[in-house]
């Protein structure tokens, strides 16, 4: 009797370990069901069902055309309205702000002598050159960055050295080297822009889904295929935007670059008009500027909508 007793109820080192682990399981949920009814741990309270808000004022939600317009309309008229107000009513002089009839007829009178037009185009002519040329440099040069890590590698710190430094303080460099002529003006907007556009289009490169590479290679195709058919094609409405962008930087570069002995260009006509007091003709020339960008603007938008139809 003694030996069988004893054989039953002795239990294996393997049985303990079981009930110890029975038991500190027991002992979490203990715990747990214990920690539900502390005080501090209230239930959230009941709340009705939340009202559904206008699409103006929700996250990301569209609207309709006519509501797009009327805020596009809005966000002109309400700037205007207040210039309007504080020309009439005397709370500004009109020495350091001008009504806005006074600005058209400054306009009006440099389209009636020729010098709105030719300034205008002298100024688009170094935007289109020096950004241009800075245009045709940093997409290539982007590409390479932003598809291959050694490019990266290699470019990316020097450009990324470069970029902090202002455009502005190359001038009397650009003086020494190149004269006061026009290679200094397009030499400024080259500097200006190209170092930000070339990081912009290697980071749109970058953000090329790896998905797409690894299937290009497994159907066959080559290193070059896929830089042409696959990654340049995707980046393409992203590299239009970096342009947009820059655009807007390179107008703004270029009515310093203005400043380097101009004898045509918006940014002469304002330094001349500065000298005069004519701040109607400051006035008139800025609101020529903006338009001028805001052309730019809209071409490129409809550019990189038309080749980027698949991205919307």
């Amino acid at each position: 009797m003694t030996g069988p007793t004893q054989r039953t109820t002795s239990s294996s080192p393997a049985d303990e370990r079981a009930a110890e682990e029975l038991e500190a399981e027991q002992g979490l949920a203990e715990r747990a069901e214990a920690g539900r009814g502390r005080p501090g741990w209230a239930q959230l309270p009941r709340r009705a069902a939340p009202k559904p808000a206008s699409a103006l004022f929700s996250l990301r939600a569209p609207i309709g055309s006519s509501a797009r317009w009327k805020l596009a309309v809005l966000s002109f008229a309400i700037p205007l309205l207040a210039w309007v107000v504080l020309s009439v009513s005397g709370i500004v002089d009109s020495t350091f702000l001008p009504s806005p009839v006074a600005v058209f007829r400054a306009g009006v009178d440099m389209v009636s002598t020729g010098e709105l037009f030719d300034d205008l185009w002298a100024t688009t002519q170094r935007v289109l050159e020096g950004f241009g040329l800075a245009v045709l440099v940093s997409v290539p040069l982007g590409i390479l960055m932003g598809g291959f890590t050694a490019g990266q590698a290699f470019f990316e710190p020097l450009i990324g050295l470069l970029r902090y430094l202002p455009a502005s303080a190359f001038i009397p460099l650009l003086i020494i080297w190149l004269g006061i002529g026009e290679p200094s003006k397009i030499a400024m907007l080259f500097i200006g822009t190209v170092f930000f556009n070339t990081l912009m289009t290697a980071d749109v490169v970058r953000a090329v889904p790896s998905a797409l590479l690894d299937v290009s290679y497994t159907l066959g195709a080559r290193r070059g295929e896929v830089l042409r058919k696959v990654v340049v094609p995707h980046s393409l409405p992203g590299m239009i935007d970096a342009i947009r962008i820059n655009a807007a930087a390179a107008w703004n570069f270029v009515v310093v670059a203005e400043l380097i002995n101009s004898q045509a260009g918006l940014g002469y006509r304002i330094v001349r008009a500065q000298r005069f007091l004519q701040t109607d003709t400051i006035f008139a020339v800025l609101v020529v500027i903006g338009v001028a960008g805001l052309t730019i603007d809209v071409v490129l938008r409809l550019v990189r909508t038309r080749v980027g139809k698949w991205t919307a």
